[in-house]
C-alpha cells in the first residue's frame, strides 16, 4: 500500500473524493451480514458502514488526517502483512486500495486471511475500451496495471463477482466518474485526486487536458459519445470480487 504516494496526492482527497451512496449500497450488500469489518487502504474513511464495527488500516499519515470526527478507529498498517490473526473479521474490505500495494497479491492474500469473507471494489481493466476517457484519451492507463483483474481474483480466491454500474452524477470523484461529466477531467483539483494522473508524465497530463479541452469545444466529443449522453448509469468496468 503506498503511503508515501497519498502523502504526496492525497493533501485535497476529501474535496472530491466523497461517498457516492448508490455504490456504498453495493458495497454493504457484498459484506452480507458480517458485523466486524476491516477496511484496508481505508483513506478518509468512504464507504465503512456505520452499522458495523469496522476496523481501519492506512499507512499514509496524510489520508489519516483526513478522516472525519467519529470515525472507525484506524492503525498505521501494510496490507502486505496485516497485525491481525487468521479470521479476525467476518469481513475485510479494499475499496479502490489494491492497485496501490507494493504486493497486490501478498496483500489480497492477507485480505482473505484475516476476514471470514473477502471483497475487493476495484476496475477491470480489460474494460478499458467501454470507456471513452481510457479508449479515446489515455490509452497508456494499461501500462499502469501491473496484473490482470483475474489474477487478483485468483490471489484474493474469489467466487463470486458483482458489476457495479457508475451513476451519471457519482459523488465520488475516481478515474471513472465522470463519464458524462468530460469538462470535470480538466479541473486540476479533480486530477489531483485521481492516482492515474499523479502517475503520468506531466507533459501527458498537458496534452491530455489541451486534447480533450479541444474535442470539448469543437463539438468531437459529444459527437463520439452521443449514445451515452442521456443514459442514468453506465457500466464501464466497476466490480466487487467476493471471497467467501
Amino acid at each position: 500500500m503506498s503511503g508515501p504516494r497519498y502523502d504526496t496526492i492525497g493533501r485535497s482527497y476529501s474535496a472530491t473524493r466523497a461517498e457516492d451512496p448508490r455504490i456504498a449500497a453495493a458495497i454493504h450488500g457484498a459484506l452480507g451480514d458480517a458485523r466486524t469489518v476491516l477496511n484496508v487502504g481505508a483513506g478518509a474513511g468512504a464507504y465503512e458502514p456505520p452499522d458495523r464495527a469496522v476496523t481501519a488500516v492506512e499507512p499514509s499519515e496524510v489520508m489519516r488526517a483526513q478522516r472525519p470526527p467519529g470515525a472507525a478507529p484506524c492503525i498505521e498498517a501494510r496490507a502486505e502483512s496485516l497485525p491481525f490473526e487468521d479470521g479476525a473479521f467476518d469481513a475485510a474490505m479494499a475499496i479502490f486500495s489494491d492497485h496501490h500495494w507494493g504486493d497486490r497479491h501478498a496483500g489480497l492474500r492477507e485480505l482473505r486471511r484475516v476476514g471470514r469473507r473477502a471483497l475487493v471494489l476495484n476496475w477491470e481493466p480489460r474494460m478499458g475500451k467501454a470507456f471513452w476517457l481510457t479508449r479515446d484519451y489515455i490509452g497508456e492507463f494499461a501500462d499502469f496495471t501491473r496484473d490482470t483483474w483475474q489474477e487478483a481474483k485468483d490471489a484474493l480466491g474469489a467466487t463470486e463477482e458483482r458489476i457495479v454500474p457508475i451513476p451519471h452524477d457519482c459523488a465520488d470523484g475516481f478515474l471513472l466518474a465522470y463519464w458524462r461529466r468530460p469538462a470535470a477531467y480538466l479541473d486540476p483539483l479533480v486530477r489531483a485526486n485521481i492516482s492515474v494522473f499523479a502517475l503520468m508524465a506531466p507533459e501527458e497530463v498537458d496534452a491530455f487536458v489541451e486534447r480533450l479541452g479541444a474535442d470539448l469545444k469543437s463539438g468531437a466529443w459529444a459527437e463520439r459519445n452521443a449514445d451515452i449522453l442521456e443514459l442514468e448509469e453506465l457500466d464501464v468496468g466497476l466490480r466487487i470480487a467476493i471471497a467467501m
